[in-house]
């Protein structure tokens, strides 16, 4: 599904999702960067410490268990950051150099405190606003404060993906597909 798609879907379902009636839109955004956020740290503590460094596959570009991680870290700070319009505080860390589970799961959580504040103040206002960002390939462009969020969420929506597949690689259930009320996934 291609961005705008995802866009247009989200606008659509956000109101009958929100609870917030004046922002609804915001208010799912809040909800749904809260729960993936909440099922990624579930799935970094469940993980072994020993499997931080599997790769699904024996090619070296493919980023372990643990890069996994710590690119949701990266581009919380990046995105959150410009969304925030200031300097990543997180710019020019060697994130490569963690490989412990504590070190990695450190970084997660204050990736994690460093955005959710940019959650909590955005309304659909806010949201609506036109930002100054800076793509990966150093190319400026402008966009919406909450497109740039929603692309937030979404990548961590792509990361919780991939982590959930190592995850049954090692025999683990990631935390989305835990038993509820006797009904598991």
């Amino acid at each position: 599904m291609n961005k705008t798609t995802l866009l247009a879907l989200i606008f659509l379902a956000a109101p009958a999702f929100a609870q917030d009636n004046a922002n609804p839109l915001s208010t799912w955004l809040k909800n749904a960067y809260r729960n993936n956020h909440r099922e990624l740290l579930g799935a970094a503590e469940k993980m072994p410490e020993e499997n931080y460094g599997m790769r699904p596959g024996p090619q070296q570009e493919v980023r372990t268990f643990g890069q996994q991680l710590l690119h949701y870290v990266q581009f919380n700070y990046l995105w959150c950051a410009q969304a925030k319009g200031e300097k990543n505080p997180n710019a020019g860390n060697d994130l490569n150099k963690l490989t412990a589970k504590a070190d990695i799961l450190k970084a997660f959580n204050d990736a994690f405190s460093y955005c959710e504040p940019v959650y909590n103040s955005l309304t659909d206002a806010s949201g609506a606003e036109m930002i100054d960002i800076t793509q990966e390939s150093g190319r400026q462009t402008r966009s919406l404060r909450m497109a740039l969020l929603i692309q937030n969420w979404g990548h961590n929506q792509e990361i919780y993906g991939l982590v959930t597949s190592y995850m049954r690689m090692k025999s683990i259930v990631p935390p989305s597909s835990e038993p509820r009320g006797g009904r598991g996934r």
